[in-house]
């Protein structure tokens, strides 16, 4: 009967913090520090993928999320600043927030890019003050490497993801 409530207890705990990713203005990380680090992992990836270059030309906009730190041990937690650029120009800074419960331990560091392809992706982003990644517009995972076989045609969804 305990553990059947400390279960239960856990986890209301956990979706009362939220499962998912979500992006929101950012405080923590200063601009300048954001932006350096920013500018820093797209020179990164458009030297790897040349054709990244082109993808980001294309999108009304791209979120970046230099360095996300998740860590969890049955609990796990993950946080992140980043700038959302449009015309390689930062006009916004964001954080990414997520916890998660399950069978899980250790700690990493990664990071992500969101390519906003639609003007209605980039709208529910900014009107709605933060959002849960599949909530909302379409969007794909990438694999770095993948923007190489995007033609016009070939993009179709509102948001791009590619994670380093």
């Amino acid at each position: 009967m305990f553990h059947t409530r400390l279960g239960a207890g856990l986890l209301a705990l956990v979706l009362a913090i939220g499962l998912t990713t979500t992006a929101r203005p950012a405080i923590a990380a200063s601009a300048a520090e954001i932006d350096r680090d920013v500018d820093k992992v797209l020179q990164g990836l458009y030297a790897k993928d040349p054709k990244a270059k082109d993808l980001t030309n294309r999108a009304k906009a791209v979120l970046v999320f230099p360095r996300i730190y998740k860590a969890g041990f049955m609990f796990g937690a993950q946080y992140g600043d980043g700038a959302l650029r449009q015309g390689g120009k930062t006009v916004g800074y964001y954080n990414t927030v997520a916890a998660s419960y399950g069978l899980q331990a250790g700690a990493q560091v990664f990071g992500y890019i969101l390519f906003f392809m639609t003007d209605s992706a980039l709208d529910y982003l900014k009107k709605s003050g933060g959002f849960e990644l599949g909530t909302g517009p379409t969007f794909a995972v990438l694999d770095t490497g993948a923007a190489t076989a995007f033609t016009s045609t070939t993009l179709q969804s509102d948001m791009y993801a590619m994670f380093f």
